[in-house]
This record gives C-alpha cells, structure tokens and sequence, in this order.
C-alpha cells in the first residue's frame, strides 16, 4: 500500500469538510427574531375593543382595566353582539315591550356556547357583558337593552369608555 504524501492527505481533509452540510444561523435567527416580536405584539394584555368609527364613547377617569366579556355594540342603526348584527334600532323603538326578543336569543345562544349555562340549583348565574355605545344614546332603548340583559341574567354590566387624562396638580 502507498502512502499518502502530506499534501495528498490534506487535500482530501479539505473536500471531506466542503462535503458536510452546514447551518446557515443568519437565516435562523432571522426567523426566531420575527417569530419572538410577532408574540410580543399578538400577546397583548390589554384588552381591545372593536373599534367603530360611528360611535362616540363617553370618556371617563377610571383606571381598572376591564376584563374580557361579551361585547355588545350599539351603532346609529343597529344591536350588534360578537360582531353579529341582531336587531335594527329603529324597530326596537317602536316596539312597546321592553325586551328585545332579538338580543335575548342571542344573548343566550351566546352563553350557551361560551359554557355559561345555568346551574342546577336554584341560584341564576351572574354573567358579565360590556356595551359600548355612543354617549348619545336614547335612555329609552338603553332601558330595553339593559332589561333584556337582566332577563338573560347578564346582570354584571360595564360600559365601554375612553379615558381621559386626569386634571389635577399632582406632578
């Protein structure tokens, strides 16, 4: 058997490394970079809700954050629940009756999916919505609305507003 002379040998260490695959990290750690600001912008802790260029909020000075609830919209024209239209707001006032038969099927469609059926005894089950609606709203329908919460024992209500900055003197 011949020996290998020492450029031989090295010559074939040098094609037996361009052989190997190898990792392109630059590539990876671009991806692990996007990946980690997508999670920090989705995962959010601040509860957002849908915006609605017709609706005019109230503002308020309150500093609790509201926890995640049902969403009850209230625009010009309609009732809208989960982004779901329900009723026309114009029909809802020339009924006499204070419950909206709408709303309250879906406010409880709405419970029965979200697992908030009623107990077995005799106790109702206290559930929580948020209604936002323009700081002009009749009280006429807002009376029918919050009576048709009542009746499907939406009974922990909140009002969507937008904070205003508290004047004062304190620096």
């Amino acid at each position: 058997m011949m020996q290998m002379s020492r450029r031989a040998r090295r010559m074939e260490r040098h094609h037996e490394a361009r052989k190997r695959p190898s990792i392109n990290l630059v590539s990876l750690m671009d991806i692990f970079t996007i990946l980690v600001f997508f999670l920090l912008v989705s995962s959010s802790t601040v509860q957002q809700l849908p915006s609605k260029k017709d609706i005019k909020l109230p503002t308020s000075v309150a500093k609790k954050v509201p926890r995640e609830t049902l969403v009850l919209v209230v625009t010009e024209q309609h009732i809208v629940v989960q982004g779901r239209k329900v009723a026309d707001i114009r029909q809802v006032l020339q009924h006499e009756q204070d419950l909206i038969k709408d709303l309250e099927q879906e406010l409880r469609f709405q419970a029965t999916r979200a697992g908030l059926s009623d107990t077995s005894d005799s106790k109702p089950v206290s559930r929580a919505i948020t209604i936002m609606g323009d700081e002009n709203i009749s009280y006429e329908l807002l009376r029918k609305i919050l009576a048709t919460c009542r009746q499907v024992d939406y009974t922990q209500v909140a009002f969507a507003a937008m904070q205003k900055p508290q004047s004062g003197g304190q620096s």
